[in-house]
């Protein structure tokens, strides 16, 4: 049925809970891989510019925020791990984090994408809809919210 799973991972409640309902599909399918997304936006302008105004916060901000990305992709392969789900990759992308998804799972051959009903989020969601909303219409394979 199912080979390779997909599942955007932002460290919310709600990707948790969606990772746990991937790790258990993927425990009952014979030979499934767990794949784990964790996307991080690009900084605007303004917001490079207020950090530059913060001597006592080096560093540049896209680091600092493709750093956190990597804590969070860590601790969910380390959930998926635990949930027994030993054939788990974890990967972090930066850009527009719908459309990564989508691009990513369709570079990458997943077959399903598992992802939360709620993330982490931003006012831009509450504006412009959600990124599960997002995915289930701009996806071309199947996708389970959760």
């Amino acid at each position: 049925m199912f080979k390779s799973i997909l599942v955007p991972f932002d460290g919310s409640k709600g990707a948790e809970t969606a990772l746990r309902k991937a790790a258990e599909l993927c425990r009952a399918l014979d030979d499934c891989k767990l794949t784990l997304l964790t996307v991080y936006r690009h900084h605007s302008m303004l917001e490079a510019s207020i950090s530059m105004v913060r001597a006592d916060e080096p560093g540049n901000l896209d680091d600092i925020m493709r750093g956190h990305a990597k804590l969070v992709a860590e601790h969910g392969k380390a959930i998926a791990t635990e949930a027994g789900c030993p054939n788990v990759r974890a990967f972090v992308k930066s850009g527009p984090t719908a459309r990564m998804i989508v691009s990513f799972a369709q570079e990458h051959d997943n077959d399903l994408i598992v992802i939360g009903s709620r993330g982490l989020g931003s006012l831009e969601n509450y504006l412009l809809g959600s990124v599960s909303h997002k995915v289930t219409g701009l996806s071309d394979r199947p996708v389970l919210v959760v």
